[in-house]
């Protein structure tokens, strides 16, 4: 077979690989519950809080790097409130949703988050641009940075259906937000079975069950019992293990007065001490500055400097014997401890019913009626792309291999021929090396319709045609 043949074979082969991807992408599409690209601009379907407080100012910009657009944080040290109601709510309590985002820290994040807040459905007349702080989630996902904090958060908030109340359950131990300045994508996989699993960059980070108490904070299903406020503790209670001896006597010898430290009698001044040498000097080579006012700064007095003579002594200055520990000295006496004859233990109160109580299989999950975006941070070049809501994780899966995948490839080649320039062994590589290995640590135990888009970078795209079609020619 000659080589022209092969190459047309291979192109061929390229292209059925290429439109079979594009089938299996769109139909990710058609089954995804919602999507946002950001390809097109987001102001005729994203609406941004008129609350004066989000002073913040969002753009539909692309990605550092990449023909790819996404919405992004443009100003530094603002608030920022964006919504997104979404066209019918989602349930998510009989099978299996999966919520997926990406974000981009152009320029690092110090302080500031970088989350997703999914909203269950608002009172009645509330309007999207009414969308700040106090709208109600029942999921907050995304990493959040500033201090102490580092984390990936997941927050979802559920009715007690006892008290009526909702409550703000944490995940315990989350994952930390990567420290570099690359895409990463966030996935949180909620089950049927009650589990969920937080992915960052496909990559598991966390399994946990929503009715574990080792899992969340406060735990989803309240505690059988509580203390009993009203109980107070009895006036004659004796909490104290042990007490002073009160038949013990202090000893006739033992004097309280006898201080710590005495002089050393015995200590000898040293050969070669200079008595009439002081330990400073008056600097010979400083001068009085040419506007130096004695009347406005006072009398001019040259700087002091260690005398050079005392360098070579033992010692300069009037010779004192020094304090040693005094061996008569014993401290203030106190009687010995005994065990205590009237001792009850710690009290606590009594244990009562917790009227708020509850049992049940699975969490009662508020549908998610819109997707908001309200953060502050102290860095501008965050940049959000590529929102996703699946009932499948294959579907989450697929994104991330043909959406975030590609630039994330491209990104770190960059970085790391950036790493190699700079050179490994700088201060600054050190740094970076140091808090990846912690960050590290610290993870041990997270369309519209029809409308096709496959992201490819211009140098992915060579490389990938060169190796289907001249390897092994």
């Amino acid at each position: 077979m000659g080589e022209p043949k092969r190459i047309y074979l291979r192109i061929f082969a390229l292209l059925l690989f290429i439109s079979a991807s594009s089938f299996q992408l769109l139909r990710a599409f058609d089954d995804a519950i919602f999507y946002e690209s950001f390809d097109e601009d987001f102001e005729d379907r994203w609406i941004v809080s008129q609350k004066d407080e989000y002073n913040g100012v969002w753009k539909h910009a692309k990605s550092e790097g990449h023909d790819d657009y996404g919405l992004l944080v443009s100003e530094k040290v603002r608030k920022y409130a964006i919504v997104k109601e979404l066209d019918e709510a989602v349930g998510l309590k009989d099978e299996t949703v999966v919520l997926q985002f990406e974000t981009r820290l152009q320029n690092g994040l110090e302080c500031g988050g970088a989350y997703l807040k999914y909203l269950r459905p608002q009172e009645a007349g509330w309007k999207s641009k009414e969308f700040d702080n106090e709208s109600p989630y029942s999921i907050m996902f995304g990493p959040d940075k500033c201090g102490a904090t580092n984390k990936v958060h997941f927050i979802f908030k559920h009715k007690n259906p006892k008290s009526g109340e909702y409550v703000e359950h944490h995940l315990k131990n989350p994952p930390s937000v990567p420290s570099d300045k690359l895409s990463h994508v966030y996935t949180a996989i909620l089950k049927s079975d009650n589990e969920l699993q937080i992915l960052i960059d496909g990559e598991q980070k966390k399994k946990v069950n929503f009715l574990s108490a080792d899992d969340f904070e406060p735990p989803l299903i309240p505690p059988k019992t509580i203390p009993d406020s009203d109980d107070k503790k009895p006036e004659d209670w004796d909490e104290r293990e042990k007490i002073p001896d009160p038949s013990a006597v202090k000893p006739d010898d033992w004097d309280e007065d006898a201080p710590l430290e005495i002089v050393d009698e015995e200590a000898e001044k040293p050969e070669g001490w200079l008595d009439n040498e002081p330990e400073e000097i008056d600097d010979p080579e400083a001068t009085k500055p040419e506007d130096w006012d004695d009347e406005e700064d006072g009398e001019w007095e040259a700087p002091k400097i260690e005398n050079p003579k005392c360098e070579a002594a033992p010692g300069c200055g009037e010779w004192k014997r020094p304090m040693k520990r005094n061996p008569a000295y014993k401290g203030k006496w106190h009687a010995p401890l005994i065990e205590n004859p009237a001792y009850k233990g710690i009290w606590k109160p009594r244990d009562i019913p917790n009227p708020d109580y509850f049992e049940l299989k699975k969490p009662d999950f508020e549908p998610i009626a819109a997707i908001g975006i309200e953060i502050w941070t102290m860095q501008d070049g965050i940049l959000f792309d590529n929102i996703l809501i699946s009932k499948d994780d294959k579907i989450a899966e697929s994104y991330r291999e043909t959406r975030w995948k590609p630039k994330f490839t491209v990104e770190k080649e960059k970085q790391k021929e950036e790493d190699s320039e700079a050179g490994s062994s700088g201060l600054a590589g050190f740094q970076k090396k140091v808090f990846d290995l912690l960050y590290k640590i610290a993870d041990i135990p997270f369309l519209s319709a029809y409308k096709l888009k496959i992201y490819v970078s211009n140098k992915t795209k060579c490389l990938f045609f060169r190796n289907i079609i001249f390897v092994g020619i």
